[in-house]
């Protein structure tokens, strides 16, 4: 049974292209769903079905994620702007799966939190605050001070959160700022760390409720 979300982009230069590739058997790949710029919905797999979408990634005990996911092409051809349509289509695509499925908003990650270092989709163009606000993601507030801590607990409390795709600080802290925020640059900061650890603290992956 489902009980993750993946979104994706498809790379590609056209929606009717990305159509081609998830439905030829020799690509040996596949989604749930695919939304096209427009914000029209193709659904590829049954939902209670198994898709090839997610590749060895990892979230949190989650090491088959294809097995434990529904995956989300967004057609794209990578770091251009999503639609209005197509975010629109995909936060009522969301509605319907999270009340299926009963996915917290927790569970709904973007392909490079399961494949740090290996994905950057749906990348730095995603509009992730736009689906915190709708209760579809979680988002925590950024806090500038503090220290950046040592590697060891940077890697430790993204594991909590659900990171365990990697041990590699660099691959952590680059799926990170993909995901929270896309503009920073440089080397690990304080801002990153208490990150961390308040998605660790707020969002650890064996609870299915955020902390206090």
């Amino acid at each position: 049974m489902p009980d993750l979300v993946v979104i994706h982009y498809t790379a590609m230069e056209t929606a009717e292209a990305a159509l081609a590739r998830l439905c030829d058997p020799c690509a040996e790949v596949s989604a749930h769903w695919l939304i096209d710029e427009r914000g029209v919905l193709v659904r590829l797999v049954a939902e209670p079905d198994r898709a090839w979408h997610a590749g060895a990634g990892a979230w949190g005990g989650v090491t088959d994620v294809n097995s434990r996911s529904i995956g989300i092409e967004l057609a794209n051809r990578a770091g251009t702007p999503f639609p209005a349509p197509q975010m629109a289509s995909l936060e009522q695509l969301l509605d319907g799966i999270m009340a299926r499925w009963d996915v917290p908003p927790e569970r709904v990650i973007g392909h490079s939190d399961c494949a740090p270092g290996r994905k950057i989709d749906p990348g730095p163009k995603f509009d992730w605050a736009r689906l915190a606000f709708g209760g579809r993601a979680i988002s925590v507030p950024l806090r500038g001070g503090g220290d950046a801590g040592d590697c060891a607990a940077f890697v430790a409390a993204m594991r909590v959160a659900g990171y365990t795709g990697s041990d590699d600080p660099a691959l952590l802290l680059a799926a990170l700022r993909l995901r929270h925020r896309p503009w920073a640059g440089g080397p690990r900061d304080g801002t990153d760390m208490a990150l961390a650890r308040d998605l660790a603290r707020r969002f650890p992956v064996d609870r299915t409720r955020p902390g206090p």
